[in-house]
């Protein structure tokens, strides 16, 4: 049985973002948690965040065992685009793009 997990509107780009997601594509939940514990990126927390929410899902939803789970499928994808504008010279402005980003995970017991 799969359990999935979602997160909406994460405040950081879907770019830096995936970069954090392909490091744990296709591992066991322990192995991905540690290593996102120790990556040297914030982006690494939101995602150790929704792991854990989809491990949660499966323990209660489905009784599966938190030590035999694995990700099998892991993405991230586009979100909302705030549009800010910022003073420049001349009476001019300028466009400034916060991305945000969705992550969807799902696991499986092995």
């Amino acid at each position: 049985m799969e359990a999935r997990a979602l997160a909406k509107n994460i405040p950081i780009s879907p770019q830096k973002l995936q970069l954090v997601v392909d490091t744990v594509r296709g591992k066991k939940v322990e192995e991905a948690l540690n290593i996102l514990r120790f990556l040297h990126t914030p982006a690494a927390r939101p995602v150790a965040k929704v792991i854990k929410s989809a491990v949660a899902n499966a323990e209660n939803n489905y009784q599966l065992a938190p030590a035999k789970l694995k990700i099998t499928h892991i993405s991230v994808d586009k979100g909302i685009t705030l549009k800010r504008r910022r003073a420049r010279a001349r009476g001019r402005g300028n466009t400034i793009l916060k991305r945000s980003a969705h992550i969807q995970v799902a696991v499986e017991e092995v």
